[in-house]
């Protein structure tokens, strides 16, 4: 590769496609500043430090990049490494090329932090930087190309280090937006410094096959050409092409292969001028030679969601030659080697709108819009850069899976990801409601590990109590592991919640007390137990940091009537006269009648804790509704009315809950002996196969609120063999 040392170099590239006077002289006036800035300094080769921004402005030239992004290349370390700002780049150049480079100078903060925080934090500041603008990262490539290209001039374990994080994020990144040239190239380079003694062994495995190889391909190819042009084609190109050494030694390592054992090391591309044609010389070869099954691929109708377009097919020759063919037009071809650069190369007439080119940049690149969607959210949830980057790494950047959604939108996963990751990818709240999965209309089981082109409907019910640890181990994605934690935490602190404030009630109850309130001024109380707030009092009262006595005591202290001010004992009459009593039948109240005939509804069982809405019956009164019951929607509106709980209920209630697990015989052992710990008993147990042979079991219980439901739940989902439990209202 050779390297640039004059401006004239870099005119002589970009020349060719940019030609308005003003752009040439805003790319000029780029090279001066930092050929001025950089004035004095050196790299570790000890050649002039402009030599580095002036090779990476020449890299993205050749890739026909606009001028505001050449102009970026020349300046991305003067931010960097000179006395120059931010705003000083926009003052001489405009917003446009200094919001490029403060993205690519984020990219490079690497200092001030230790090791290991410096690399994940700055991979996350790439990965937001490209959430903003793709030019950034292009750039950034480019930057690291040149690098790679000069890591000789570096000591060994700095060439190691650069070159294993260049594998672990840079080139991925060259393949997600399509870049395969450069990919390649930083693949094959940081080898070189990784494994050098695997490198070479490829390296020279290679020259002594290919000229054997070689020569069956050039062989192939005249009998090619003569196939195509006795069937009238004649304007196409037909070359071979040597497999990257990287993408080889990922064989050699990852599938145990041994060298002669790959057969694509050497390929044939015919590059045709239609999408029609591409499919005829598909036909005419298959019709010469013997396909290899399953070996057949077709991007042109399914693209890659990097953009890549191409027919793929493995045949054998008449003489056994094993070889791979390509088939694709001269524009999937620029795209396959060039990728987003090529689909967006500037053009100088055409009006420009950097909104509107990552608008349709997120639109093409499905992953892209994806990354958008996840910066923000995990923004907002203000994940740590760890979480952020190994999400970005194992589920943006490592995708080989594509599935469709019964809409058919392609989404892509991880390999072995499975129905739950697919359903948080979509929505967090569809993975947290979902009970079961089709895919290719056959139902599966959650722990199905999906495959490219399966077509995926999710089932949801809002009645489902969400995830249980067991899905911990069935998502395969670090997203949905992240989601599903998210929802167990807020879970247990939900529920730690509610057994502080049953925990204090009680008290108060077994005190003969029943006209109280707490509030977060008198939680403030207990500050010296770090308690802020009401909620702060109740979660240490349930980790047992707190005795419910105490809380009592102290409220009875501070609630003496010898010192309550007339206003107070006022505010707590009235109080007073608002709680609601208890309903002996029901435990529910209706305001303004003193002994409403009522009536639990059998179809959705509700109990303390749920919402609830009652319906007026001709001739059989009140009928208390779950809020959630699937018959509200078909009842007369003007027959509802507004229910409550009364506040102090003695008596239990049934309830009826579904559970999906995998087929065990200790199954129903251990549930029965999970609901007895948990101070509940059974009224009904049963079990059954469905047609995936996974165990339903239906089981009605008594319990005495909401609250002791769930944290019964909470038990049951210990159980290695549960996946999902659900409220059973039918």
């Amino acid at each position: 590769m050779v390297t640039a040392t004059t401006y004239e170099e870099l005119e002589k590239i970009f020349s060719k496609y940019i030609r308005k006077p003003e752009s040439k002289a805003l790319i000029r006036k780029a090279w001066d500043v930092a050929e001025s800035l950089h004035n004095g300094q050196l790299r570790k080769s000890g050649e002039p430090y402009i030599i580095h921004p002036l090779n990476v402005a020449c890299i993205l030239a050749e890739l026909h990049v606009g001028p505001a992004t050449i102009c970026a290349g020349l300046l991305h370390d003067v931010v960097e490494d000179t006395q120059a700002t931010k705003e000083d780049i926009a003052k001489e150049f405009g917003d446009d090329v200094a919001e490029i480079v403060d993205g690519v100078t984020k990219v490079g903060q690497i200092k001030f932090v230790s090791l290991e925080q410096k690399q994940v934090e700055n991979h996350q500041h790439m990965l937001l930087a490209m959430a903003k603008d793709i030019r950034v990262i292009v750039v950034k490539l480019a930057d690291r190309l040149h690098n790679i290209r000069t890591l000789n001039a570096l000591p060994p374990e700095k060439q190691r280090r650069i070159a294993r994080e260049t594998l672990e994020i840079y080139a991925p990144l060259a393949h997600k937006i399509g870049m395969f040239r450069i990919k390649a190239e930083l693949e094959d380079t940081s080898l070189r410094y990784v494994d050098n003694e695997m490198y070479n062994k490829i390296l020279t495995q290679i020259k002594n096959d290919s000229s054997a190889r070689m020569s069956n391909v050039d062989h192939t190819i005249d009998e090619i050409k003569r196939i195509l042009g006795e069937n009238g084609l004649t304007d196409y190109q037909i070359k071979g092409r040597i497999k990257n050494i990287y993408s080889i030694y990922k064989k050699m390592v990852n599938q145990k292969k041994d060298f002669k054992d790959i057969y694509d090391i050497l390929a044939i591309r015919v590059i045709v001028k239609t999408v029609g044609e591409c499919y005829q010389v598909l036909g005419l070869i298959h019709a010469n030679y013997t396909p290899v099954p399953k070996r057949f691929k077709d991007y042109i109708a399914v693209p890659k969601p990097n953009m890549y377009q191409s027919l793929h097919t493995t045949v054998i020759s008449n003489d056994g030659f094993t070889f791979e063919v390509q088939i694709r037009t001269e524009e999937m071809d620029r795209i396959a080697e060039y990728g987003i650069a090529a689909h967006w190369a500037y053009k100088e007439n055409a009006e420009y709108s950097k909104e509107r080119e990552q608008f349709e940049i997120a639109q093409t690149l499905k992953w892209y819009g994806d990354l958008l969607k996840f910066s923000e959210e995990e923004n907002a949830q203000n994940a740590s850069a760890e979480e952020y980057v190994e999400t970005v790494k194992e589920d943006l950047l490592n995708t080989t899976v594509y599935v469709y959604t019964p809409t058919g939108e392609v989404v892509d996963l991880p390999k072995g990801a499975t129905p739950l990751d697919f359903a948080y990818k979509i929505h967090t709240n569809i993975g947290n409601k979902t009970v079961g999965a089709m895919v290719n209309n056959h139902i599966v089981p959650l722990d199905y590990e999906l495959k490219t082109g399966d077509i995926i409907s999710i089932k949801t019910n809002k009645n489902s109590f969400g995830p249980s640890e067991n899905w911990l181990k069935i998502a395969k994605t670090t997203h949905a592991r992240h989601k599903i934690k998210s929802f167990l935490n807020k879970q247990n602190h939900d529920i730690l919640l509610g057994q502080g404030k049953q925990m204090v009630d009680e008290e108060f109850k077994s005190q003969r007390i029943t006209n109280y309130d707490l509030d977060n001024e008198f939680a403030l109380k207990f500050q010296k137990n770090n308690i802020s707030s009401l909620d702060d009092m109740y979660l240490e009262v349930a980790k047992n940091n707190l005795s419910a006595k105490t809380v009592v005591s102290k409220y009875i202290g501070a609630s003496d009537p010898s010192r309550l001010t007339e206003e107070a004992l006022s505010r707590q009459i009235e109080r007073s006269q608002r709680i609601l009593t208890t309903n002996s039948e029901t435990g529910v109240v209706v305001e303004g009648l003193t002994n409403p005939q009522l009536k639990l509804g059998s179809c959705c069982n509700p109990i303390p804790g749920d919402e609830i809405l009652g319906y007026v019956t001709k001739g059989n009164g009140i009928v208390v509704h779950n809020l959630c019951c699937k018959n509200i929607n078909s009842f007369q509106k003007e027959r509802l009315i507004p229910l409550a709980w009364a506040t102090n209920i003695d008596r239990k209630y049934p309830v009826s809950i579904k559970i999906e697990a995998t087929a065990n015989m200790n199954l129903l052992v251990e549930i029965m002996n999970t609901v007895s710990a948990s101070g509940m008993s059974i009224l009904a147990i049963n079990a059954n196969q469905n047609a995936n042979l996974e165990a339903i079991v239906k089981l009605k219980v008594m319990t005495d609120n909401l609250l002791s439901l769930e944290k019964m739940i909470v038990n049951l989902k210990k159980i290695k063999y549960i996946y999902n439990i659900e409220r059973d209202n039918h």
